[in-house]
Order: structure tokens, then C-alpha cells, then sequence
């Protein structure tokens, strides 16, 4: 009989030895939070297609971010959804719409410790839901786009956002809005280029949480799922222009270009898993086919694994807070075998990240990672 001279499951006997040898980790400050919030809401409103998330008001909206920041969340994605709307995305552009005003008191209760990111298009803020402006032809203008573009991402700046974050996939988006920046003022405002967005059947929850009216589809400018190298070209003309960071969206179905991406890519590279990816995970827990933790879990590493720096989930507070439950199990499994808990990592009280809760952060602990262990 003959044996085996290799034995890679000597590395597998135990969760210590599996949690030893990980080659990829999740951590709080990979997760980015999308959130939306509704003009005239007097309370949050869920969103039956994404059991847990929620269209937010003005007030429970300041309420989710100061949650993420004492999570430890790398940023919060903001998306606004207004009351009127018309075919130019005018409330869009205005400093005291939805979006505008929402970002200004977003950073104005969170401060520098919690990246505040804006998205940068005209989906939500126009009367057909395109996400530019729609020529007498019924197609999206992508030049005359680019110049509403220009203004938005000003105002966003101006709202006080640490990202604008472009996802319309205009032609020369990147470029246009970067010297917009510049010649008002915001040279430090970096941009997060969605560089390779696949029109996708994954976006249908989307729609539902920001009460889209688009009728058809965005085909035209969004790209063609069999499209592989094309993505390569999208992404290395955005960080020809300029990107500061790039993203591929969808994330799950779309491993393959996130991959390439991170091979070329000198700058952050981040993924979206988007609204359908979310559904999807919660209709199957729902109905007893999966782990509905493990799956999560699974889903996000298998995202930074295949190259992303960060991750845009609708998990990103409720993973966190695992994490650091995780964290405290293993202090704690440490302390009653005699080892000595690091004075510099108070015990956290419990959160339940799906739903809005008053800030518990402790006095004297760090906002930024929440009692979390640097990323290396």
C-alpha cells in the first residue's frame, strides 16, 4: 500500500491552524456601507426586495453612519432619493437636495473618521431614469452628460464628500470631472471610478430602493457581460485619467474582471455586492437552502480574494459586527486559558448592526477601527 508524501490537511486540523495559515482576511476596515435616504420620509421604509436594508430618513441616516463608524467601517456610500424629479437630474446638482444636504450632515456628525462617499450620477434624480440626459433621439448624451457631471461632482465636493464616486460610464467621465475639481478648489477630493459597470440583471433590487423610473434598459453605455478584455480597456483609460481608485460591479458574477483588474490596477481597487447578489443570499436563508452566515461570509472573502481592496455590501455593518464578536471570543478564550487581554482593547457592547441604534461607542476608545488590530 502506498501513502501519501504530501499532506496539505496537517494544515487544516484546526479552526486555530485554518485561522493561521488564512491567506485572505476580512476586516471592518474593507467594507464599505451603501446606504439610501428618501426625501420627506418620516421613518425608515424597507425595502421588501432586500429583506434588512431600508430607505432611509434624514435623521435614522446620521444614525447608520455614526453606527459604521464605530464599527470600524472603511466609508459609507451614500445615495439620495428626491421628491421631484425632471429630465435634467436638476435636484441632483442642488446643494440643498436630498443628496447634497444629507452628505453635509453625514460629515458633519462623523468627521474624519468615517470616509463619506457620494455616487455621482443622474439615475436617481431623473424623470426617465437614465443616467444622463436623454437627446431627442431617446439616447443618453454622453457629452452634454459630461458636463452636468462636472457641476455634480463640484457640488458633492462642496457638501463636504471624501470620495465622488462617478457610475453613469460616460466616456470621459473621469477626466471631466477631475479638472471640475481642480479649478474649483478640490484637488484633495479623490474620485472612485465605477471603470468596468456591467449592465446587469443583478441591479433589479436597485431599482426598487431608489424608486427608479427608467423604462428599458442601460445597454448603451453600461457594459456587455460577454465583454472581458473591454473591461481591461475601461479601466486603464479611467486611471489614465486620473482615478484614484477604480471598481468592478457587479462583484460575485463578475470575479473574473475584478481579478484582471487588480492585476493592473496601481491604485485601490474596490467591488460592489450589489443588490441582487444581497437578495439572492437572503432568499435562500430564508427558505432553509444555506447558511445564511456562512454564505455571507464566503461570498465577501471569495470578493477580496479575487483582488478587491475593499468591498460596497449591504453585510458590511452586520459582517462587522461578527467580526468583532469573533474577536472577543478569541480574547476571551484566551483570558480563561491565563493569557493576558491587551490593555488597549476595551470589551465592546453588543450592536445589532441591521438595526439603528444610538451611538455605543466607549469614551476613550479609537472611532477608527473599532478595537480591531491594524490592517496590515
Amino acid at each position: 500500500m502506498s501513502f501519501p508524501e504530501q499532506r496539505p490537511r496537517r494544515l487544516r486540523r484546526s479552526p486555530a491552524m485554518r485561522r493561521m495559515v488564512a491567506e485572505t482576511r476580512l476586516h471592518p476596515a474593507d467594507l464599505i456601507l451603501p446606504v439610501f435616504v428618501r426625501e420627506g420620509l418620516t421613518e425608515p421604509v424597507p425595502i421588501s426586495s432586500m429583506p434588512g436594508v431600508v430607505q432611509h430618513t434624514e435623521a435614522s441616516l446620521l444614525t447608520a453612519a455614526e453606527e459604521a463608524r464605530d464599527l470600524g467601517l472603511a466609508g459609507i456610500m451614500l445615495f439620495g432619493i428626491p421628491t421631484t424629479r425632471d429630465a435634467q437630474g436638476s435636484a441632483g446638482l442642488d446643494p440643498q437636495g436630498i443628496l447634497n444636504r444629507s452628505i453635509r450632515a453625514v460629515k458633519d456628525r462623523v468627521g474624519e473618521d468615517l470616509v463619506v462617499m457620494s455616487d455621482l450620477c443622474l439615475d436617481e434624480f431623473t424623470d426617465h431614469g437614465h443616467c444622463g440626459l436623454v437627446d431627442e433621439a431617446g439616447e443618453v448624451d454622453n457629452d452634454a452628460t459630461l458636463e452636468v457631471y462636472a457641476e455634480m461632482g463640484v457640488a458633492q465636493a462642496e457638501a463636504g464628500a471624501d470620495v465622488v464616486a462617478p457610475s453613469g460610464m460616460m466616456d470621459g467621465q473621469v477626466a471631466v470631472i477631475r479638472q471640475a475639481l481642480d479649478e474649483a478648489g478640490h484637488q484633495h477630493v479623490p474620485i472612485l471610478a465605477y471603470a468596468a459597470k456591467y449592465a446587469s440583471g443583478f441591479y433589479g433590487p436597485f431599482r426598487e430602493a431608489v424608486d427608479s423610473q427608467l423604462k428599458g434598459d442601460r445597454k448603451q453605455y453600461q457594459m456587455d457581460a460577454p465583454n472581458r478584455t473591454e473591461a481591461l480597456r475601461e479601466v486603464e483609460l479611467d486611471l489614465a485619467e486620473g482615478a484614484d481608485m477604480v471598481m468592478v460591479k457587479p462583484a460575485s458574477a463578475y470575479l473574473d474582471i475584478l481579478s484582471d483588474t487588480a492585476a493592473i490596477s496601481d491604485v485601490p481597487v474596490s467591488a460592489y455586492q450589489v443588490s441582487g447578489e444581497y437578495a439572492m443570499i437572503e432568499a435562500a436563508a430564508a427558505n432553509g437552502w444555506i447558511n445564511r452566515r456562512t454564505v455571507v461570509t464566503e461570498s465577501l472573502i471569495a470578493i477580496r480574494r479575487a483582488g478587491a481592496t475593499n468591498v460596497l455590501t449591504y453585510y458590511a455593518a452586520e459582517v462587522a459586527g461578527w467580526l468583532r464578536e469573533e474577536l472577543a471570543g478569541s480574547r476571551g478564550s484566551a483570558s480563561a486559558s491565563g493569557a493576558q487581554t491587551p490593555p488597549s482593547a476595551p470589551a465592546h457592547p453588543p450592536i445589532e448592526p441591521r438595526r439603528p441604534t444610538a451611538s455605543t461607542r466607549p469614551a476613550d476608545q479609537p472611532r477608527t477601527d473599532a478595537g480591531f488590530p491594524p490592517v496590515s
